[in-house]
């Protein structure tokens, strides 16, 4: 008998998505293990945020499989896939700007524990999501920010508290669209920082262009070309392959040392 330790936490099989004529994903295969850190990249227009829409339910797959834990997502809407474990962070954020950063952390713990606008009058006596409140603060940096309105913080600021709305449900899978996109290098190094505290332990799968932030981050990289993978590999062996190279152009040109955690 096969551990579930060792089976695939996630699994796409021969997923497409069609929008009228046009194929936007090809019959695309994925396998990822528990607690693996997956990169996914490719030029503009592959298809990777509508595979994170399929994976999340925003749209429904037109062929093909999406198992969780062995079980078909497919069909279900987002809300459900949330509750089973699956948590999304998007390319534009995604925050509730007139509410504080706490609250704005608050609302999306709530929601994934079942409470709805009824009990907002009572979010101060909730021990328990209080306390994952406050380790979202810490391990994200926004404990001095924690009082000011989501619209007054810094952009980098806003990321991260969209992050950190992404983890308040503390779901095991963690999809992440472009997590430092518009950051300047300072910034860049500082959100990787944070995601690779907070993200211990989880499966993340993450849409990045900055191969900096890919090959400091990914254990495994998938190059989705034209709404199919060409590839999915160790960093090492994605950078060194020919077919990648020629799709891809001189996109992975980095530092081959570089330091992962």
């Amino acid at each position: 008998m096969v551990e579930r330790a060792s089976l695939p936490v996630l699994e796409l099989r021969g997923l497409s998505k069609r929008f009228g004529s046009t194929e936007v994903i090809r019959g695309a295969n994925l396998v990822v293990h528990p607690g693996e850190r997956v990169a996914i990249i490719g030029p503009n227009g592959a298809g990777k945020s509508t595979l994170f829409d399929l994976v999340t339910g925003r749209y429904p797959p037109s062929d093909g499989q999406i198992l969780l834990h062995q079980r078909p997502l497919q069909g279900l809407p987002p809300h459900q896939i949330h509750r089973l474990g699956v948590a999304r962070s998007f390319q534009i954020t995604q925050v509730f700007p007139k509410l504080t950063v706490t609250d704005n952390l608050r609302c999306a713990a709530l929601w994934h524990l079942g409470y709805r606008a009824g009990m907002l009058q009572r979010l101060t006596k909730l021990a328990g999501v209080n306390t994952r409140v406050q380790h979202l603060l810490d391990t994200l940096g926004l404990q001095p920010l924690r009082d000011l309105p989501a619209a007054a913080l810094a952009y980098a600021d806003q990321r991260a508290l969209d992050l950190g709305m992404a983890l308040a449900g503390d779901a095991p899978v963690l999809l992440l669209d472009e997590p430092t996109a518009g950051m300047g290098r300072g910034e860049t190094q500082r959100m990787v920082a944070r995601i690779r505290e907070a993200t211990q332990g989880k499966t993340l799968l993450m849409v990045e262009h900055d191969m900096e932030v890919v090959f400091g981050l990914a254990d495994k990289v998938a190059v989705l070309v034209s709404g199919a993978f060409i590839a999915v590999d160790t960093p090492e062996r994605v950078r060194a392959d020919p077919k990648v190279q020629a799709a891809y152009l001189g996109a992975l040109d980095v530092p081959s040392d570089r330091a992962r955690a």
